[in-house]
């Protein structure tokens, strides 16, 4: 039973890898691009709603409300600003680009908060499960995330398949020459794509802050797992990103449940196997309908 907690434990926190990976698969799956500010933005979403929460006497668990409709507008300005332009020069320059975004914002985080961790504070809930026998719980907290992963990944697919401006999304990923050509804006559906992968990152940063302690400078661990994830799950798939998060979770919980030294490389290691033996994923895509 102990290792069945343990793979029960890992698709739950495969929830949350999930959740910071959707916002980079759907970037890339659109426009190609690698964010490496990708953590690092999550963790300000993170230390915004510890700041925000206070002020508004808003319960913790719903930040979202002020924290995410934020993220939807710094990802329009930004993907039409910086990112379009950097775009516009090259693939390699916007990761140079994201890459400074990065370095940027965790230094502004350590100034500003210091290198003292926080956390999200959600009262009781945090310690609260439940319980299916002596060997198995499922934390309210990480069942939650789990769904909240799920229905976001639905969210996605479905206005990727049903919606005009996701139809948009999907020609332009698939043929920018062409979509231009019947009057799609593309920097346009651009933009709206940026603005909902950071809204997605918003949501990754906020579960994440109340999952566990943050720090200016856990952005970049956080890019590397929704980084594992992806690439697991296959570039530019939806539904791979979510699988991909839920292999790199029980990777780890299994490789803690050996030795807790081998929980993160556990991960690595599966990841290296994938890049090794299937290098387009378990799944492959381009925003997948």
């Amino acid at each position: 039973m102990t290792w069945v907690n343990a793979v029960v434990q890992g698709v739950l926190l495969g929830g949350l890898f999930a959740l910071f990976a959707c916002g980079l698969s759907l970037l890339f799956g659109t426009m190609r691009v690698i964010n490496l500010a990708h953590g690092d933005l999550a963790v300000v979403a993170a230390f915004l709603a510890v700041e925000i929460v206070p002020v508004t006497h808003l319960p913790a668990l719903l930040s979202f409300v002020i924290v995410v409709p934020i993220f939807l507008a710094l990802g329009y300005v930004g993907q039409r600003t910086l990112i379009q332009t950097s775009l516009d020069r090259g693939a390699f320059t916007v990761l140079l680009v994201t890459f400074g975004l990065s370095v940027v914002i965790e230094n502004m985080l350590l100034e500003v908060f210091s290198a003292n961790s926080r956390s999200i504070n959600i009262g009781s809930l945090v310690s609260k499960s439940i319980h299916v026998n002596a060997q198995i719980s499922i934390a309210y907290l990480s069942l939650g995330i789990f769904v909240v992963a799920v229905v976001v990944l639905l969210g996605l697919q479905y206005f990727l398949s049903r919606s005009s401006m996701g139809r948009m999304i999907r020609a332009v990923a698939d043929d920018q020459e062409a979509s231009q050509l019947v009057g799609i804006d593309h920097r346009h559906v651009f933009g709206i794509a940026a603005a909902i992968a950071f809204a997605t990152v918003a949501l990754a940063g906020l579960a994440f802050g109340m999952y566990s302690s943050f720090a200016p400078t856990a952005g970049q661990e956080r890019l590397i797992y929704a980084f594992e994830a992806v690439v697991i799950g296959g570039l530019g798939s939806l539904w791979g990103t979510l699988v991909g998060g839920i292999i790199l979770g029980v990777a780890q919980t299994v490789g803690g449940q050996i030795d807790p030294s081998l929980q993160i490389l556990a991960g690595n290691l599966v990841f290296l196997a994938v890049i090794a033996f299937r290098p387009e994923g378990i799944f492959k895509g381009r925003v997948e309908a």
